[in-house]
């Protein structure tokens, strides 16, 4: 890479999949930038993760600071793109334009943003990992809106990959994942649906936030990797189910 220490931005970093992901290239001697919109979550998190990792406060929804963040950084090996958004869910019939609007400008918009803002501080032979969503190619009621989110950035990952090479471009589409994305559940609701869904998962239950940051390092690290979705699923995409 570009320098003998790692440079790593996590965009997103603070909690679940972005600070899991945080935790593993900082264990093994990576220079790491958090950011989020909490400077609370984001000192929280910089305690757990330890290391050479620093922070930035900011909120990805704004294209100004993430200009200014850029604007800022030195060279980055691998930029991690793990800003989550919760709009657009639904059911279709009763889907409001407007929500579904807000649920671009919650995640579709900010990783445009991040992208071009990001891409003259990229490594020529650095790597962009963008964190997705298994509701792009699954099929469950009331994720449309959600679908058509993920399902655009998911399209997007094989043409970067050609139009910005040597440069390296994947995505990881997580299932069901217990991180604090779910906290807006009612913790007896969302036991009840884990227990659902790992019925009929082919692993048998939800995933954790450290299997889907395993992926992304992975795909960061693997210089002969890109223009690729990789499922982390748990097999409930799979066309048989079980």
């Amino acid at each position: 890479m570009s320098a003998s220490v790692l440079s790593v931005v996590v965009m997103g970093g603070s909690s679940g999949i972005g600070e899991a992901t945080a935790t593993l290239f900082a264990a093994e001697g990576a220079e790491v930038v958090i950011t989020g919109r909490s400077q609370e979550k984001l000192d929280a998190a910089l305690a757990r993760i330890g290391g050479k990792t620093s922070a930035h406060r900011l909120d990805a929804s704004d294209p100004a600071q993430i200009a200014a963040f850029f604007g800022q950084s030195q060279t980055v090996d691998h930029l991690v793109i793990a800003v989550s958004g919760s709009a657009g869910s639904g059911p279709f019939a009763t889907l409001d334009p407007a929500h579904l609007a807000a649920g671009f400008d919650g995640k579709f918009w900010p990783y445009v943003h991040i992208l071009q803002a990001a891409l003259p501080h990229l490594a020529a032979d650095g790597s962009v990992t963008l964190v997705t969503a298994g509701s792009a190619r699954a099929a469950f009621p009331g994720t449309v809106g959600l679908a058509a989110i993920n399902g655009a950035l998911e399209a997007m990952v094989p043409p970067l990959a050609v139009e910005l090479a040597p440069r390296r471009f994947n995505a990881v589409s997580p299932g069901v994942i217990d991180t604090a994305w779910w906290d807006a559940v009612p913790a007896e609701q969302r036991k009840e649906l884990f227990d659902g869904l790992a019925a009929t998962t082919p692993v048998g239950r939800v995933g954790r936030a450290e299997e889907v940051a395993a992926a992304i390092h992975m795909l960061a690290r693997n210089g002969f990797i890109t223009g690729t979705v990789l499922d982390v699923t748990g097999g409930t995409n799979l066309p048989s189910g079980r």
